[in-house]
Order: structure tokens, then sequence, then C-alpha cells
């Protein structure tokens, strides 16, 4: 399995974007370069029509200082990043925003204003995070979840968690995507509850709890990646070597997954959070340029779906 060559993983994202209208994007707390520079790029791609919302002196001085130039889009003034999560949220709750992105704040003041209970963009779904990764030794785009916001998810959570990442392969143009449910071991045991959890929710997508997709597990890293580590093992799954999806135990494996992606295999790592009134935008400082127009083109897609009715909350 090698790089594809031509047009990249990512790419192919954004060349799906090119015949949709941009979306209306309310950018909490844009006051860094970094942040301004990535609103900036992906509205040059024609992927979003940003609102910037934040202290607005503060806004205009960077841009001034980096040689940004903001002079077409919407600001909208709050006197702080806590104000300006607030702020950016309520943009989304009247329908003046179809996206949410962050900006230069820290994501916890961002996801706090998403799920306050009267005034955020809470939904049905638990709110999920998604690494989008483009992985160099893989054969196609992998999504890595829940890695970012829950840290030991029950059963029920990772049913929500699993949901949210079909819906969001879906709207991505992938048709029946294939979850792995990653484990230590393949085999189910009592000992270990995370097998206990992978088996379960392979019979709730047989029941019609889990919709959309094709789950196998628990299966063990290397069988889920590996065809002929699967074979090895005697394993018969359609999902064993070609997952679209990989559905980790809990945010520490997730997190510690994603970043050996990123740092030992050179994979680029592209941030969405799901469940929400609407896609949320997450990118880091550390994210590649790649990574973050394809965070952008991942969202858009995904606002144009839920446009188009085909998931409730992606």
């Amino acid at each position: 399995m090698t790089r594809e060559t031509g047009t990249g993983k990512y790419e192919q994202a954004l060349s799906r974007c090119r015949n949709l209208d941009p979306v209306s994007t309310a950018v909490a707390h844009p006051c860094d370069e970094t942040s301004l520079a990535g609103v900036v790029e992906a509205h040059s791609k024609g992927l979003i029509t940003p609102i910037l919302v934040g202290p607005v002196a503060k806004i205009r001085d960077v841009a001034a200082r980096h040689g940004i130039d903001i002079g077409k889009f919407r600001l909208v003034d709050a006197p702080h990043s806590h104000a300006a999560a607030a702020q950016a949220v309520e943009l989304v709750r009247q329908g003046e925003a179809e996206l949410l992105m962050k900006g230069s704040l820290h994501s916890d003041e961002l996801l706090g204003a998403v799920v306050a209970r009267e005034t955020g963009l809470r939904t049905a779904r638990r709110i999920s995070h998604a690494f989008i990764m483009d992985v160099p030794t893989y054969h196609k785009v992998l999504l890595v979840t829940d890695a970012a916001i829950n840290i030991a998810p029950t059963l029920e959570d990772k049913v929500d968690i699993c949901q949210n990442a079909i819906d969001l392969m879906i709207a991505l143009g992938k048709h029946t995507p294939k979850v792995a449910i990653l484990a230590a071991v393949e085999t189910v045991s009592s000992k270990m509850p995370a097998t206990i959890d992978a088996a379960c929710l392979c019979k709730m997508a047989d029941r019609g709890q889990i919709t959309g997709a094709m789950l196998d597990g628990p299966l063990a890293f290397d069988n889920a990646i590996s065809s002929e580590a699967a074979q090895i093992k005697g394993i018969r799954s359609e999902v064993a070597g070609d997952p679209d999806i990989l559905l980790v135990p809990d945010l520490e494996a997730g997190n510690i997954l994603a970043k050996q992606l990123t740092f030992l295999a050179n994979a680029d790592c592209a941030g969405i959070v799901l469940g929400a009134r609407v896609p949320i935008i997450l990118t880091s400082r550390a994210d590649s340029v790649r990574a973050r127009g394809a965070s952008c083109a991942v969202a858009v897609l995904a606002a144009h779906a839920r446009r188009r009715g085909l998931q409730a909350t992606v």
C-alpha cells in the first residue's frame, strides 16, 4: 500500500467542493496569524464565507501586522475568547452560519459554548471528534475516533461516536463504510471490557441500532489494518485490511494512535467535531496547510450533506 499518486487523498475531498457554494462559517476568536491565515486560505479556495467573531480591534491589528487581507469579511465584536465562543455559537443558532470554526482560543472554551444546555448546539447525539487522516502507507483516507473529546466512553457513547463517524464518511461519498472496532486482542474476553463493547456494537448494527456501515470487532490494530495479519490469525472479515473508520476503545488509545500515525508515519491529520447541530472545524496551530484545508473541506461536504438531508447530526 503506497501513497496515491496524482490527486492525493485530501485533494479528492477538496475537488469535490469545487462545484459547491461556500458555507457561511462563524470563526471564534481568530486573533493570531495562524488562525487568520487559515481562514483566508479556506476562503480563497471557495470553501467558506467567514464571519470573524472576537475583539475587532485586535483582529484588525493582527491582520495588519501580518499583511492578511480581511477587508471582505464580516466582523462581529466580542470582548474576549469566552464571549467570542458564545457569540459564534449564537450566530449558528440564529441560522447565520452553517459551520463553526475554532480560532486562537482553547478547544475547551469553544466546546464549552457548544455543549451549554440552554444556549449551545446540542442534539440527541453525543458530541465526538474525528481525525481524518492521510496516512502515506494506507490506501485511503482513514478516520480515527474518538481521540479528543470522550475520555472513557460507555457503550452507549460509542454507539453515537460510531454513528457520527459513519454519517461523516457517507457525507464524504463513501457508501457503506467499514468500521474496525479496536481492542488489544481480536477475541471477546470478560477481562477486557473493550472487547465486550466491540461485540455489542456489532450485534447492535445487526439489529439496526447502528446503521449505514459494516462493523467488525474486536480487532487488534494489526489485523484491523492488515488482511495478511488477519488471515494468519484465521479471521474472516470484509473489514480487516480495509477499514474506513477505526473506533478506538478510549481517548488515550485514540490520541496515542493518531499522534503515532502523524509523527512516525508522516500522516496528515484533519480534525472535525461531530454530533452538534453543525460540524465544527477544530484545527491546531501544529496542523499542516494541507490538514487545515482538509478540515475545512470535510466540514463543507458535511454541511452540504445536511442541506440534502443525508444525515441529521453531522
